[in-house]
């Protein structure tokens, strides 16, 4: 009489195992790239409407405000992972991330950088021309 096998042996639960152990070990990484990216993306667009301010102080006056107040843009803007955007000298906005960010963000800076182009403005967001320091892979595709 032969003896029916009923479950699985421990081989087969141990390989399962391993396979779900691979499949983790590739998918936490990229799900923690994809929320770091959304924590910038938040960042920058709050910084569309210092932009916007730069450009209406430039079209104005011929040249870039160095301060919130010069350009008519609030000194208290936050979102939940950015604890600030700021106007600087030359119209450079600056985009802060907070304790609530992800700690490869965490207390990083975005700086982005308006230029004169023609009849408008270009911003430079890039990770090497304008001192940013979150690294280039949590940047969106057009600072990279």
């Amino acid at each position: 009489m032969q003896k029916v096998q009923q479950g699985f042996t421990l081989i087969e639960l141990m390989i399962v195992i391993a396979i779900i152990g691979i499949l983790a070990s590739v998918a936490l990484p990229a799900y923690q790239g994809y929320t770091i990216r959304a924590q910038v993306a938040e960042g920058l667009a709050l910084a569309g409407e210092a932009k916007a301010a730069v450009a209406d102080f430039y079209a104005d006056k011929g040249s870039f405000p160095g301060t919130n107040t010069l350009a008519n843009y609030s000194d208290d803007v936050q979102g939940k992972y950015t604890s600030g955007v700021d106007i600087g000298t030359g119209g450079v906005i600056s985009i802060g991330y907070g304790n609530d960010a992800n700690t490869k963000i965490a207390n990083l800076t975005i700086t982005i950088t308006p230029k004169e182009q023609g009849s408008g403005i270009e911003w430079a967001c890039a990770y090497t021309q304008t001192g940013t320091d979150v690294k280039p892979d949590f940047l969106p595709q057009a600072c990279r």
